[in-house]
């Protein structure tokens, strides 16, 4: 058959199913493809809450948006060129993000009357047989049909065979964009290895979808993305949880100290434990706690016994963990606490995304207790993100709050990853000995960083006691002396503010030095603003963009640059937290624009409610 091949600059798919469907697998397979090409891409999974969410709802819908293009791109994309839906929920879901034109691929096997029903169609209604579809373009697929066809030579269970729909879809894909299927093949052998009927049956399904798009004569063209214009170097395809496994994994290495994880599961953060759970072979230990308590106050131990310790969790884990962190503020101790943000308040919208924790990283602690506070931007990001958080609780002797959230978390994108030699060093220096002069350690004396000494216990000479009560000043004593707790308090704040002068200045990222709009931003909105400032400053506006890594202590500079603009903007997934610190810090009339529904901000969106401000 005769195909002709057509070139695009950009697509965004959106696969969507019932939480059964593998629509994740198919996604990540699709999205690891495209990296392997060299062109840039995005993605968004977006997850039922349930593990296994009532088959064949709307609430089960399981989806997975992946923006691939020849130009750099940071984010999945506002609306779908191509959907992907498995059964008539997928497509009642996601049909409003589909563009006018757009590519509606359907398993008719999914439309059925039982399934109709489950998705709250009116009885009779069936949109693949009315004019509801009249805009887009349908391929309409009986995938169930045709993978029990092809899965026929295997002794296999109707269910089993019906596991394999997915695969049958993506070699679709494949050949739709003109790829091979080496990588998933790859895959496959890997994961199913063991279990041979497994492994010929998926492959066959996904060969089968392939040579469907290539035989039957309804498809006449293929489409073709070139590789991005990107920075020469070694590229993969990460997500924002692998990388903060290897950026802690990277940081222990250059830091020479041991790595400790002591976390209990929980949505979004729970790939982090399973991550470096995997690398042993680097000295990692990971222990699996009954508790959130028991996670942090196992990794204060680690810390105490002058390894690093680490906790991961999400806002319900953090709020349990709070009693811990203000022990090791009062410790003051190396700590690093993961939180990876979701839908609140109490459980919340488990597998929705949201900045919503912000306020409680500030002043989420009984007393004052003032914390470092990192935020990834991107889920490459979390990389060198989660490094700087490290060296500073290392160099500082503190806490550290890194934040990300279930976008990042999930997300995927390409990463130039850097060599071992490339990464800055973080010394660490133990108190081994007692200085000349000195009787006995002093575990509250201080260096020009207002830092105090890391001694490991059982060092001979360096005995000492550390615990939660207030500590007298230098000596480390239990005091309830008013003065000194006073004195203490206000010790630990100005150790906290100190850092401002070990980090570096805040940058604008796009944009001029003054002007009209600064746009002010943290975490995960970083490729809606990016994205949409970018098209305001083309348009020849005077609006520029900066977004914040470290947000306590903030970069020295950060005041004198929000008064260089007439209108500070801030966009949250929040009912606004930054914006509130930022009035309260820099006395500063900033704009809030706020987004609380579990996804993204988009840029299109983001784009309208600038132009009010220009």
């Amino acid at each position: 058959m005769n195909t002709k091949e057509e070139l695009l600059q950009d697509v965004v798919i959106k696969f969507a199913g019932d939480s059964g469907d593998g629509m994740q697998l198919t996604g990540s397979q699709f999205t690891n493809n495209t990296a392997l090409m060299g062109i840039d891409l995005a993605t968004f999974p977006d997850f039922p809450a349930e593990i296994r969410a009532p088959q064949g709802t709307l609430p089960g819908v399981s989806g997975y948006q992946l923006r691939f293009s020849s130009d750099r791109v940071f984010t999945p994309g506002d609306l779908c060129d191509v959907l992907v839906a498995m059964n008539a929920a997928a497509l009642k879901v996601n049909l409003s993000q589909l563009k006018k034109g757009g590519k509606i691929i359907v398993n008719t096997d999914g439309f059925d009357s039982k399934n109709l029903r489950l998705a709250n169609y009116p009885d009779g209604v069936n949109p693949l047989e009315n004019d509801s579809l009249t805009n887009y373009e349908v391929i309409r697929m009986d995938v169930t049909k045709m993978t029990r066809e092809a899965l026929k030579p295997y002794e296999m269970g109707v269910k089993e065979k019906d596991r394999a729909k997915n695969m049958f879809v993506l070699g679709f894909l494949y050949w739709m964009y003109n790829r091979d299927m080496d990588n998933t093949i790859s895959f496959l052998r890997e994961k199913f290895g063991k279990k041979p009927n497994i492994l010929d049956s998926n492959v066959a399904a996904l060969k089968a979808g392939y040579h469907y798009g290539d035989t039957t004569e309804t498809f006449t063209t293929r489409f073709r993305v070139e590789k991005a214009k990107m920075k020469p170097g070694v590229y993969r395809s990460i997500m924002g949880n692998q990388a903060v496994a290897y950026g802690l994994i990277a940081a222990a290495q250059k830091s020479g100290l041991e790595l400790f994880l002591g976390s209990y599961p929980i949505t979004p953060a729970s790939d982090i434990l399973h991550e470096l759970s995997r690398h042993k072979a680097f000295g990692v230990k990971t222990f699996q706690a009954e508790d959130e308590i028991a996670a942090i106050t196992s990794a204060i131990g680690a810390s105490y016994g002058g390894a690093f310790g680490i906790t991961t969790s999400s806002g319900p884990g953090i709020a349990l963990k709070g009693e811990a962190m203000g022990l090791a503020v009062m410790l003051e101790i190396p700590l690093l606490i993961c939180n990876i943000q979701r839908g609140g308040p109490s459980t919340g919208l488990p597998t929705k995304t949201e900045q919503s924790d912000l306020m409680q990283a500030y002043y989420g602690r009984n007393g004052e207790c003032p914390m470092p506070i990192i935020s990834a931007s991107t889920p490459s990001d979390c990389f060198s993100a989660v490094y700087e958080a490290f060296r500073i609780s290392v160099q500082h002797m503190t806490p550290v709050m890194f934040l990300s959230d279930g976008y990042i978390a999930n997300g995927a994108e390409p990463w130039q990853f850097p060599k071992a030699d490339e990464l800055p060093a973080i010394p660490v220096t133990f108190k081994t000995e007692l200085a000349e002069g000195e009787e006995k350690l002093l575990p509250y004396k201080r260096d020009e960083k207002l830092v105090r000494p890391w001694a490991i216990p059982g060092a001979a000479g360096l005995e000492h006691r550390i615990g939660g009560l207030e500590k007298q000043d230098i000596t480390g004593n239990v005091s309830y002396d008013a003065e000194n707790h006073e004195h203490m308090v206000k010790t630990r704040q100005a150790k906290v503010d100190k850092i401002a002068d070990y980090i570096p200045e805040q940058v604008i990222d796009n944009g001029p030095a003054s002007g009209k709009v600064l746009v002010l931003g943290w975490g995960s909105t970083y490729g809606a603003i990016k994205s949409a400032v970018a098209e305001l400053v083309g348009e020849g506006h005077a609006i520029a963009h900066a977004h914040l890594r470290y947000i306590r202590p903030f970069p020295r500079n950060l005041g004198s640059i929000l008064k260089n603009y007439d209108t500070v903007v801030i966009p949250e997934i929040n009912n606004g937290q930054l914006i509130r610190i930022i009035r309260d810090l820099y006395f500063v009339d900033a704009k809030g624009y706020n987004k609380i529904m579990g996804v993204p901000i988009t840029k299109t969106e983001l784009v309208e409610a600038l132009r009010q401000y220009l």
